[in-house]
């Protein structure tokens, strides 16, 4: 596959979440419309967790909502960051214990999430038009599992986020791993 990958860009402060109720993903291909592996927050409530919240807590609202990532939200809608399974249980708790000569329960979301503006993202009406093809090329490109989507601001309201894009998501709809991915939380 040499596809090119999309263009990513930095938040603004103060991107928000809107919210409503979910839609079945089918199959798609790598040809299929981008947009087609982007769980629409217009459609879905947004997984949230406050950045407070101990690491075990949110690692239980994962598994509850079945989902790998948590929005971190403080003051509802606006998002400060994003938390991973991978962010969880993986060696950034760890080596932040090691530092601070603490223990793993003294840790909170706040400590091991990817604050929202050093978060890669793509644009909405970019991403109608895309690929799937070029969604994973995009992937392979930041080295992450999780692409947010931002729709652009408009004379009805601020730019917000639409969408997220998980690489399980991807692979779940086109039914095969893509195990030469490498990434990164």
């Amino acid at each position: 596959m040499n596809e090119s990958a999309l263009a990513t860009f930095r938040f603004p402060e103060n991107t928000c979440i809107p919210q409503a109720q979910p839609k079945a993903k089918g199959a798609v291909t790598l040809s299929s419309p981008g947009i087609e592996v982007m769980t629409d927050l217009a459609q879905v409530k947004a997984a949230t967790i406050e950045p407070g919240t101990a690491l075990d807590k949110a690692e239980q609202a994962m598994i509850q909502q079945g989902v790998r990532s948590l929005f971190v939200v403080s003051d509802f809608p606006c998002v400060e960051g994003l938390v991973t399974a991978s962010d969880l249980i993986g060696e950034k708790p760890t080596r932040l214990v090691n530092e601070r000569y603490g223990r793993r329960e003294d840790l909170c979301v706040a400590d091991v999430m990817t604050q929202l503006s050093m978060i890669d993202a793509l644009d909405y009406d970019e991403l109608k038009v895309a690929t799937v093809a070029r969604v994973i090329a995009t992937f392979k490109k930041i080295g992450r599992s999780h692409l947010l989507v931002v729709q652009a601001a408009t004379r009805e309201g601020a730019a917000r986020i639409r969408g997220v894009i998980s690489m399980t998501q991807v692979e779940r709809q086109l039914g095969r791993a893509l195990v030469e991915v490498t990434l990164q939380s």
